[in-house]
């Protein structure tokens, strides 16, 4: 007899882990209160232009990568349009402080000649560092879709339960290179001597490795997966959130949408914040207090302001990498300070076309922000936070359009429109508690609470996202893996990703 799946959530996590278990015969339903899937994936048209939510960039779909590896596995990469950005300039970085910018080239040797460009007197300790680097990642099998050993217990070495901060600190001596070495810290919601160092590494890997974008827009991507849960017989429901799950002794018998709809399954998957999920619970005696108390006491990660631009036609060049902007070296951990002068920091980039040209047609500006920016308004809905929010939001684009006139003298003439968004956006329409960027927050010093393990007391019922294991394009379909292999049984989707017959 068949077995069924549903998942509530259509964002990377759903999708990934509907997409496995439809490859392997169990039929699935993927529920989504927003009337398009892909949560950061997602894409909205604005002034005729197509805007990314959040997904800006990705590593491991280089030949050979974790990510990749997984799609050919699914039988998509045929589907998916990829922009390889300049190997030479992965990414640019300036300081506003001292008005100097660091190009970061792709590739071990090449990023480490490169940042020895502007520290000569470093190269040892850069070297060494990127090896520390790819030695903390190799101890993560996941990472490299090596089937786990069973009965076999892993263990750790120190660096690996450092903060990111310290284990830089350890290798680097240079005050700068420090900061500069820790500037990718805003895509992992980094936290000074909290954020473990093993984030930091993979992070710092996959890119050196290579990174990559979506041509045409991220939601090309999520509706891939949409596109082959349907034709694995599942079923992917969009503007009809969960509105009540229904469960008895442990088990969840069905779930309700908000449209009235009714669906039993024989596994239930959460692919929404943990938070959010425990709001739909009928009982919530499903899941013990304890745990309950847990999810609902596990810090975020701050949470972003962003600026959408259509430029003028002909007047901004395309930019082939992601750009950074920090005001100061020493404020480079300090994105979750209530207490800090916004922005100390943004990324900008244009994002590719599938046809892309000499020039740009719009501009992403992306900036840290702490939900206490909008604690006043947290009580309000989209469209009804009133003129004084409208205002503020002016207000902090003003800001961001002033420094990038200082990086491009002219800017604001190249600017044909403008569209915000803020913390409050991300936790509306993507509904993460406080518009949490990264979901939880990681934490070197308490490592357990941090982490949500895939499976639950209730018995059919699992996680999965970047709240169980780690976030963004390349964390998130690892997650996946982990919750389908907690269905399918263990290192069954590694196997066959490996091509291994038992």
């Amino acid at each position: 007899m068949e077995k069924s799946a549903v998942v509530i959530g259509g964002g990377l996590g759903g999708l990934f882990t509907g997409a496995i278990l439809s490859k392997e015969n169990i039929k699935v339903t993927v529920i989504e209160k927003n009337t398009t899937v892909g949560g950061g994936l997602q894409s909205f048209t604005r002034f005729g232009e197509v805007f990314d939510t959040g997904m800006h960039v990705i590593g491991g779909m280089q030949k050979g990568g974790n990510i990749r590896r997984i799609c050919e596995y699914l039988g998509i990469m045929d589907r998916v349009h990829l922009s390889d950005v300049d190997p030479n300039e992965i990414d640019t970085l300036y300081f506003a402080e001292d008005k100097t910018t660091y190009r970061i080239a792709q590739g071990k040797e090449n990023f480490i000649n490169a940042l020895a460009g502007y520290f000569p007197d470093h190269k040892g300790e850069l070297a060494r560092y990127v090896e520390v680097l790819h030695e903390l990642v190799n101890q993560i099998n996941l990472f490299y879709l090596r089937p786990e050993n069973r009965g076999y217990l892993i263990t750790y070495t120190e660096d690996f339960m450092i903060s990111a901060n310290d284990l830089i600190d350890k290798y680097i001596s240079d005050r700068k290179l420090a900061s500069v070495l820790a500037y990718m810290n805003p895509l992992y919601g980094g936290s000074k001597d909290v954020t473990p160092a093993y984030i930091h590494a993979l992070i710092s890997v996959l890119y050196i490795n290579g990174p990559s974008r979506f041509a045409g827009g991220s939601h090309l991507f999520a509706n891939t997966l949409r596109d082959f849960i349907i034709e694995n017989g599942g079923e992917v429901i969009t503007g009809d959130g969960v509105e009540r799950v229904f469960s008895k002794e442990k088990y969840i018998t069905e779930v309700h949408t908000r449209k009235g709809k009714v669906f039993k399954a024989d596994y239930y998957i959460c692919a929404i914040h943990p938070c959010t999920f425990l709001q739909l619970l009928d009982d919530p005696a499903l899941l013990p207090k304890s745990y309950r108390d847990r999810l609902n006491e596990i810090p975020n990660t701050y949470s972003a302001f962003t600026v959408n631009l259509k430029m003028k036609p002909n007047t901004f060049r395309y930019i082939n990498h992601t750009s950074y902007y920090m005001s100061r070296y020493e404020d480079v951990w300090g994105f979750d300070r209530k207490d800090a002068e916004w922005p100390l920091g943004f990324l900008y980039m244009t994002p590719p076309e599938l046809e892309q040209g000499e020039y740009s047609n719009k501009i992403i500006i992306t900036a840290p922000m702490v939900w206490d920016s909008v604690r006043q308004w947290e009580d309000t809905s989209v469209g009804r936070r009133g003129s004084g929010y409208e205002q503020w939001k002016k207000e902090c684009a003003d800001k961001l359009l002033d420094k990038m006139e200082e990086m491009y003298p002219g800017f604001r003439n190249c600017i044909e429109a403008i569209n915000t968004a803020s913390p409050l956006t991300i936790r509306d329409y993507y509904g993460v508690k406080e518009g949490a960027m990264c979901g939880y927050r990681k934490d070197c010093n308490n490592m357990t609470l941090s982490r949500v393990p895939v499976v639950t007391k209730a018995k059919n019922l699992f996680m999965t996202g970047q709240n169980c294991g780690g976030h963004g394009f390349c964390g998130v379909p690892l997650t996946a893996i982990s919750t389908s292999e907690a269905i399918l049984g263990q290192n069954y989707v590694l196997n066959k990703i490996n091509g291994i017959t038992e």
